[in-house]
């Protein structure tokens, strides 16, 4: 005996309460908006500055190890990545630490940068620091401009193409729906305040 969970002849009528859905499709997109003007967004480090410090050492990546040294210095928003690359060597294990400018500064002071170096060297002694890069204000207000200048090209690049190879008509239709996924989804990340850094944004184009 098959299992099946959708029945062979399956007929939904998504069309017998246009009024309904559309109602409730309208409430979400107040909603999203509200939420958006009220709190914002709560923005990664690619949008509100900080600071990359690579690392290498010859034992392998830890990042709860590394995430654990770093927590005790409640430096906030702290992001630990493994860098993998064939062209590494056995022993060359590199991690990116990045860690978000403090309320109130325009970038990670030296005695932070100093402070989360010596944490990691405690817990791990061979760790060396490969190099230091800040992001300030200004380079993250640019991102945050280009971002929205890259979704609204994205989406009138739609608009175009099936406006020139069906009607304006459904082009209309497509970028109404591609408008409102986007504001839905932007919606979600404010209302929950979940980190918004350029790989949502790489979502949102995607």
């Amino acid at each position: 005996m098959r299992l099946r969970l959708v029945p062979k002849d399956t007929k939904w009528d998504f069309f017998s309460r246009p009024k309904l859905w559309l109602g409730i499709s309208a409430f979400l997109i107040l909603l999203a908006l509200a939420s958006f003007l009220v709190q914002g967004l709560n923005y990664g480090i690619d949008f509100r500055g900080g600071t990359t410090i690579r690392t290498e050492s010859a034992q392998p990546v830890d990042i709860g190890l590394y995430r654990g040294a770093i927590d005790s210095l409640e430096l906030g928003d702290v992001t630990i990545t493994e860098i993998f690359d064939p062209n590494f060597d056995d022993d060359e294990n590199v991690a990116m630490v990045r860690i978000q400018a403090q309320e109130g500064e325009e970038s990670v002071s030296s005695e932070v940068i100093e402070a989360v170096e010596a944490a990691l060297q405690e817990a791990v002694p061979d760790i060396r620091f490969v190099s230091v890069e800040s992001v300030g204000p200004k380079v993250s207000g640019e991102l945050i401009q280009t971002a929205v200048i890259a979704v609204l090209l994205a989406i009138g690049a739609v608009l175009v193409y099936i406006w020139l190879r069906f009607e304006w008509q459904f082009a209309l239709g497509a970028v109404a729906a591609l408008v409102h996924d986007v504001v839905l989804t932007i919606g979600i990340f404010s209302e929950l305040q979940i980190k918004f850094d350029l790989a949502i944004i790489a979502a949102l184009l995607t």
